[in-house]
């Protein structure tokens, strides 16, 4: 993630935009290297019945690096787990 100052935002907005939206980079701003904001592409996909932080998680890049992590539990430790919910 690129982290810039709040003077570099106001000096490059437009290419930061096109970055996040086109490009889907996150963009951290701060001071002196701690991030006190980000800019992040708002979801395409809305589900109404969720809240915004809830849809920016499911519709966006955050949760992309599970993707690469191993798969810990399978279908039947879950089901023996919370076998209440087996249907």
């Amino acid at each position: 993630m690129q982290i810039i100052s709040s003077s570099q935002l106001r000096l490059h907005i437009s290419e930061i935009l096109n970055a996040v939206k086109y490009q889907n980079r996150i963009v951290g701003i701060g001071r002196r290297n701690a991030i006190e904001a980000l800019i992040m592409k708002y979801p395409e996909r809305l589900n109404k019945r969720l809240n915004g932080i809830t849809n920016m998680n499911a519709n966006s890049e955050s949760f992309r690096f599970l993707e690469e992590e191993p798969d810990l539990y399978g279908v039947r430790d879950l089901r023996k787990r919370y076998k209440r919910y087996d249907a």
